[in-house]
């Protein structure tokens, strides 16, 4: 077989004596449907290089060559065995010229192409074919779409749509361009712009087996083998020296370090371009770019030539890769843990990770490579904190650092403290101050970390120059799962710390002291956080995650007393000489029995003699003094309750009045609800509000029970009071007045 240079139109008039004549093309029957205008984004990006190529090539460039179309020419018409796609995308690039360049009339013969595969599809062709659009058509698959000819189930067919599709793109492309000059260079008998090589194969009649082995190897190319080649050809153009490079290790070394963690499919195409991403955008962010856009794009913005960081960003993809060879990847287990080392543990070289993420494991390289770019709705399945850790450890791979177990746990503490500021738009900054932290070993300079962490950072660091026994008792407060890293709510003493820090571990080492402690702690002082001006945060004894919330928001000089309040209780467990459990309570009676209520009893006080006045999940509370709303979630439209009317209905214990739940806002009355006579009780801040009943029957009853308290016409036990610094307190327990009031009530039948 011998092949012939040709350009498209040049294939109808034939050159030299023993080259085919060919009179019309065919798209044989068992060729795949048209697949250059397909409309995914992978199709779309090689759709518009080619465009590129081929109006370079029409416009002045250099003229284009389009390898090898293989076909067989019977009876004057070439059906192509390979070379389908480029010949339908060359037939609508003439359709188009001709008719910008107004020889849409001339028979060149370039109409005549045809496809087999289905009617519509060579019907679609004559069609086109045989007609021109008005000069002024702005948008050219509207116009085709809309005409008389073109039948509605067009639009489902693969072929035709992909053609309108192309069609569209040709026009965007050669939008500007002199139409008329590339539609010369085009057609151009002599020194055509674009040509081909024919290589007829001179057999009659193929059979459809032969067709099917010889299009097998046209099939399309797997989004890797599309990246590989697109990239190559990125480098050939910016780094050309390490192209070869490249293609030996992908296909080589490369390939064996992924092989472990290659898919189902037996091959490790997926899990290249995942790290590959991972390593990109980590050179994208470090240039300051927060584009998006698919793989090729990427590469092509970090490794193109326009790109001044291009050899450095390649150098460090090829270090990334590099560092895995021949290694047993485990280095992760050593050193993350998702386990709390024990006390009594020396070993404070692994870092504790904290949080659901980590659920797969702390294996970052084959997290990376799994699941790097997938998301979980609008979260990154490889999270910031993967991201992070994985970079930190990569650059202490390819730098070989010192401390690094230090530094790394550093890097946790950070990143634990400053769950606003991972987002992608901080991710150059967060980069920068990573490899200030892993590389330099300073925390100096660190900016986009929360900063009220890397203050504590130092306070600690000061520390442990001063004291360095004092590192394991650091580390694991660091450790502990309410802390994760952050000891904003301590006072960093050299001479107390060693036994708070242990105290700390007793009292939060057992989930069932919690309900003791939101007592205790607060009879050690007010450490309450408000969160706005309607609600203010404690403790909570049924959930950890309202303490996390308290004792690590905030800096060392805006704690709002919480380490002096935390410290008084921690010396206090400290020298106990009874169980935790017995000093905490202790703890909480001996303050409640010390007040003197003729000097005021606020909030505080109740809320330690009364646990029931605790039990909000959330620990929020909304309101002041003793109109508040004790919260079980975080928001006022989920059902919370009245810690008071709670506390009271408690200590009654009257049995038929019920566990009572409100909605709405706090400025809503709440009342304590007696289901015999429907009366209620309300706290209010000068008493005790009564709600007479609705049924006469109940009248004289509820008359006798207010006489006996006496209480008014207003309904209104009132709570004798003093003024103090400008509030009115409580000199009685309003809880037990209540309480006794409540009885009585439902003893009269009420």
């Amino acid at each position: 077989m011998r092949s012939y240079v040709t350009s498209y139109n040049a294939l109808f008039s034939r050159r030299t004596n023993d080259a085919p004549a060919v009179e019309r093309i065919e798209i044989p029957i068992i060729q795949r449907d048209y697949a250059q205008g397909r409309e995914d984004l992978a199709v779309a990006r090689i759709r518009e290089n080619f465009l590129v190529v081929l109006r370079d090539a029409l416009t002045g460039g250099p003229p284009l060559s389009l390898d090898f179309v293989y076909g067989d020419v019977e009876e004057g018409t070439l059906r192509p065995l390979d070379g389908q796609q480029r010949l339908t995308t060359l037939f609508l690039l003439h359709w188009y010229l001709a008719w910008r360049a107004q020889c849409f009339a001339q028979e060149e013969g370039w109409k005549r192409f045809s496809y087999a595969t289905r009617a519509s599809a060579r019907l679609f062709c004559e069609r086109l074919g045989g007609c021109t659009p008005p000069d002024d058509v702005n948008d050219l698959r509207v116009w085709i779409e809309d005409q008389h000819w073109f039948l509605h189930t067009w639009r489902h067919d693969p072929t035709i749509r992909a053609m309108v599709v192309m069609l569209s793109a040709i026009s965007s492309r050669f939008a500007g361009a002199d139409c008329a000059a590339a539609w010369a260079r085009l057609v151009d008998p002599e020194m055509p712009a674009i040509t081909f090589h024919l290589l007829p194969i001179e057999r009659k009649g193929l059979s459809e087996d032969l067709y099917i082995k010889m299009n097998s190897r046209g099939k399309p190319l797997t989004p890797f083998e599309n990246f590989k080649a697109r990239f190559e050809q990125v480098l050939d153009r910016s780094i050309p020296d390490q192209v070869e490079d490249f293609a030996l290790k992908v296909d080589g070394v490369w390939a064996d370090i992924l092989w472990s963690y290659r898919g189902s499919d037996d091959i490790v195409d997926d899990e290249f371009l995942r790290y590959f991403h991972f390593v990109s955008e980590l050179c994208d962010w470090h240039d300051r770019c927060l584009s998006s856009g698919d793989i090729e794009a990427l590469g092509e913005r970090v490794y193109g030539r326009d790109n001044d960081n291009a050899r450095v960003h390649l150098d460090f993809l090829f270090k990334c890769f590099d560092t895995w060879t021949n290694e047993d990847i485990s280095v992760f287990s050593q050193t993350f843990t998702l386990s709390q080392l024990p006390l009594d543990s020396e070993d404070t070289s692994k870092v504790v990770l904290f949080g659901p993420q980590w659920g797969t494991g702390v294996n970052l390289f084959a997290a990376c490579c799994a699941n790097y770019g997938d998301m979980r709705g609008r979260n990154r399945v490889f999270s910031w904190p993967h991201t992070l850790f994985f970079y930190a450890l990569l650059l202490h791979r390819i730098h070989t650092t010192q401390e690094f177990p230090r530094r790394l746990r550093v890097l946790r503490n950070l990143i634990e403290a400053s769950g606003n500021e991972l987002r992608l738009e901080k991710m150059p900054g967060l980069l920068t101050d990573v490899r200030l932290l892993i590389v330099e070993g300073t925390i100096e300079g660190i900016t986009s970390f929360n900063q009220a962490q890397v203050a504590d950072e130092r306070l600690k660091a000061d520390m442990l120059a001063k004291e360095p026994t004092l590192e394991r008792h650091v580390f694991q407060l660091e450790d502990h799962p309410i802390l994760r890293g952050c000891l904003t709510a301590f006072e960093i003493d050299v001479t107390v710390f060693e036994r708070r820090a242990r105290a700390f571990h007793d009292i939060f080492g057992d989930a069932r002291l919690l309900p003791l402690l939101t007592g205790a702690l607060l009879a050690a002082g007010d450490y309450s956080r408000s969160s706005n001006p309607r609600f203010f945060q404690l403790g909570s004894g049924s959930n950890e995650a309202p303490w996390r919330d308290l004792l690590t928001s905030g800096s060392h000089d805006h704690r709002d007393g919480t380490p002096s309040v935390l410290g008084r209780l921690l010396d206090a467990v400290a020298e106990r000489s009874a169980d935790v459990q017995t000093a905490l309570a202790a703890f909480a009676s001996d303050w409640v029995d010390g007040i003197d209520q003729s000097d005021g009893l606020e909030w505080r006080w109740y809320f330690v003699k009364y646990p029931a006045m605790r039990e909000g999940r959330s620990g929020i509370y909304a309101g002041s003094n003793y109109d508040l709303c004790m919260l079980n979630k975080t928001q006022m439209n989920s059902s919370y309750r009245d810690p008071f009317l709670e506390a009271i209905r408690r200590e009654s214990g009257v049995l038929s009045t019920e566990d009572q739940c409100f909605t709405g806002y706090e400025t809503e009355p709440r009342w304590l609800r007696l289901t015999a006579s429907e009366s209620g009780i309300r706290c209010v801040q000068e008493g005790l509000l009564l709600r007479p009943p609705i049924a006469k029957q109940h009248a004289e009853s509820f008359a006798r029970v207010r006489v006996a308290h006496g209480i008014g016409d207003d309904c209104l036990l009132k709570v004798p009071q003093i003024d103090v610094r400008g509030r009115r307190l409580d000199i009685r327990d309003r809880v037990q007045l209540g309480a006794t009031l409540l009885r009585n009530l439902v003893d009269a039948g009420l």
